[in-house]
């Protein structure tokens, strides 16, 4: 059963690639940002790339075992992020998928596992590009896991439950996401009159018909998909101290003691 989910998964990427593209998207368009922002964004994300890829390192290391959950949580994020859902004024919005992997192995490794999401989707499905790399992997890869990963965090903390904690992680990860591609976009063409605020305020208008409705969905989404994986990866979980003997979220655990 999961072996055909994840083909017919597959068979609705591959229909979505082939669409239109639209100009303005949650993945900024190859050659669309001017060349010294396109830069900047790379230089910004390039010690998140090394911090990722020593706490994947490190982590696989410890626990080898857990290659394939890493595996799936990259994979969640690129079949999600890879359906684009048209929006208004010839824009679309799409979920990004990386909540899942921020709860579970910490914001860090998702700016590797975001990244490589990215670097495939702009090869493999034109969506995004190479050029905007550095910028959609701030957004999605970067900023989205950080944020689901604190609210995560802080939730747990205040002894909110787990469904509450996950649906917020994954929720409000993305919509920073798309204010984040919003506040990139700005920056690159501030708007006359008005500067970098008005654009922005455009750009998140232009997203939030579609996005908020699509990130309460990613939420809920990945709030099934958590459970799942208690229920049948316990083993897992328990290695990487999210769930205790008794299926409980642990607040803090060993592995959680500090961000990875």
């Amino acid at each position: 059963m999961f072996r055909r989910i994840t083909i017919l998964g597959m068979y609705i990427v591959l229909a979505m690639a082939v669409l239109p593209q639209p100009a303005y998207a949650m993945h900024i368009a190859e050659g669309f940002l001017p060349f010294n922002w396109a830069a900047f964004w790379f230089v910004v994300v390039l010690p998140f790339w090394f911090w990722g890829l020593r706490s994947i390192q490190q982590t696989v290391k410890s626990n080898p075992g857990l290659k394939m959950l890493l595996g799936l949580a990259g994979a969640y994020a690129f079949v999600l992020s890879a359906l684009k859902i048209p929006s208004v004024t010839g824009s679309c919005s799409h979920p990004t998928g990386v909540g899942l992997g921020a709860i579970l192995f910490g914001p860090s490794a998702m700016s590797i596992l975001g990244g490589i999401v990215l670097l495939f989707q702009a090869l493999l499905l034109a969506h995004g590009g190479l050029s905007t790399l550095g910028a959609n992997t701030f957004s999605m890869a970067v900023v989205g896991p950080f944020v689901s990963y604190g609210l995560y965090r802080l939730v747990r903390r205040l002894n909110g439950s787990m469904p509450v904690a996950v649906f917020l992680a994954a929720t409000l990860g993305d919509l920073m996401t798309y204010i984040t591609t919003s506040l990139q976009l700005a920056l690159a063409f501030p708007a006359q009159p008005g500067g970098v605020l008005a654009s922005m305020l455009k750009f998140m208008g232009i997203f939030a018909v579609t996005q908020i409705p699509l990130a309460i969905s990613e939420g809920i989404l990945t709030v099934i998909v958590f459970n799942l994986l208690a229920t049948y990866n316990k083993n897992e979980l328990l290695e990487l101290s999210i769930l205790d003997d008794n299926k409980a979220l642990v607040v803090g655990g060993r592995n959680q003691q500090h961000i990875r």
